[in-house]
């Protein structure tokens, strides 16, 4: 979990140094919960932090919150905004810069209370919260506003309509009328959605403050922007050579190619004269099909399609291939694997099956999540955000995509023995091509 803006990027706001003395966390479960995650996030002690992991809240890694720790220095508490026995809403700011976020958690009660959902969104410049109590005619609103996005822009248009008809039926059987809080509006929302589409690029987002009207970015926020994605090291974790000169390159999200180029460059070069490569993925949400394409074109010596993009809204096609050139040397031959997870998702997913499809590597690890429909959010309405999926991929070769099925891998291990699988299975193909190099010729019959 990261700080996020969902879909459009909200620049953070300045805020004042947190008080010494941290506000009263109330005594119910879902504050409970609160102080374990603070403590054990604050902590930075990875025996604490998976303890955390394990007996509050399993949809973090302590990798992920490792991660997480290292960027943002903790957090400060700076309010409690409102509380009640299973869900608490709070405001944090983190210590090593003046971002703040507001956060959401909802628990499951139980000794120790467990996370149901948890959430953490920067504040935009200027935003004031707002108490919002969802009425009848708001929530009307919403709901009318998601189904003309869906009904525009939804890359299926007979399942767009079964969703809307889905949201109507519900509606109609009154299954919204008790919801007041924002939170639970839009997980029940995207719970109905996605039961129809299975679709998890699907979500419908509440926000407790009035999303800004939409603009071209300003000079300033793509300054912002390139600031934040290069402080966060274009989302590469860890580059190194391992034992038996085998490169391993661990990345947690396809970045802006035009801002992230170089540290792409930067760590494609590093691991450029390994005898074998290994990408772990297992941990990486997507991003950018150019980036995809750019971090590819590095395995390839032969321009080669690797995916298209169809937009049903424009009714357009856009292929993407290797890119004619890239700084530093190519790959072409040395063996590559791939490790994924259950969490490999989206971006991630179609390298993977660029990677599978094109007989260029060899798949290490779990199935992928499933999801190949790109994303793009719309405000429906004060304080609800939904993202449309709008368009979907299409490989050039099996004419299809890993939408709801994932990318299954050729060699299946749990996650977490993923790394030291394919560390196995390079170290062999490494030694079988130096042997097979090293063959002596055969003798001509008769000599």
């Amino acid at each position: 979990m990261r700080i996020i803006c969902f879909l459009t990027c909200l620049m953070v706001s300045a805020a004042p140094a947190a008080s010494a003395q941290q506000p009263a966390i109330p005594g119910t479960p879902a504050g409970r919960t609160l102080q374990a995650w603070l403590e054990a996030f604050n902590s930075g002690d990875r025996v604490k932090i998976e303890s955390y992991v394990k007996t509050i809240d399993p949809s973090w890694t302590a990798d992920d919150m490792m991660g997480f720790r290292g960027r943002t220095g903790g957090f400060d508490l700076l309010s409690i905004e409102s509380s009640e026995s299973l869900q608490i809403r709070f405001r944090v700011k983190e210590k090593n810069s003046d971002t703040t976020a507001i956060g959401d958690l909802l628990v499951k009660d139980g000794n120790p209370p467990t996370v149901a959902s948890f959430g953490l969104r920067a504040l935009p410049p200027g935003a004031t919260l707002v108490n919002v109590v969802l009425d009848a005619a708001l929530r009307k609103r919403v709901i009318d506003g998601i189904e003309s996005k869906l009904t525009e822009y939804y890359v299926d248009a007979d399942v767009a309509a079964k969703m809307n008809e889905a949201l109507d039926a519900h509606a109609k059987a009154g299954e919204y009328n008790s919801i007041t809080d924002g939170n639970a509006f839009a997980r029940k929302l995207t719970s109905d959605l996605r039961a129809i589409s299975h679709d998890g690029h699907l979500r419908v987002e509440f926000s407790p403050f009035k999303m800004p009207a939409a603009h071209e970015p300003t000079a300033e926020d793509r300054t912002r922007m390139r600031e934040q994605m290069l402080e966060n090291n274009c989302a590469f974790d860890k580059v190194e050579i391992l034992p038996g000169n085998i490169g391993y390159v661990k990345f947690d999200g396809f970045m802006d190619a035009d801002i992230c180029g170089a540290t792409v460059a930067a760590a494609m070069g590093f691991v450029e004269h390994t005898d074998a490569v290994i990408f772990d993925l297992r941990q990486n949400g997507g991003g950018q099909p150019a980036t995809v394409s750019l971090i590819a074109s590095y395995l390839f010596d032969k321009p080669t399609h690797l995916n298209d993009l169809y937009n049903r809204h424009e009714n357009t096609t856009k292929q993407y291939w290797t890119l004619a050139w890239v700084p530093g040397g190519r790959m072409p031959t040395q063996p590559v694997f791939v490790l994924t997870s259950h969490r490999t998702f989206s971006g991630a997913e179609e390298f993977t099956y660029d990677l599978k499809t094109q007989k260029r590597a060899t798949i290490v690890g779990e199935t992928t999540g499933g999801g190949a429909h790109p994303v793009e959010g719309h405000t429906v309405e004060d304080y609800f955000m939904i993202g449309v999926p709008f368009a979907t991929a299409v490989n050039p070769i099996t004419k299809t995509s890993w939408e709801g099925t994932g990318v299954e891998p050729d060699v299946k291990v749990s996650a977490d023995d993923a790394l030291k699988t394919a560390e196995k299975l390079a170290a062999d193909k490494i030694h079988a091509i130096k042997t097979a190099e090293h063959v002596p010729p055969k003798e001509t019959p008769g000599r």
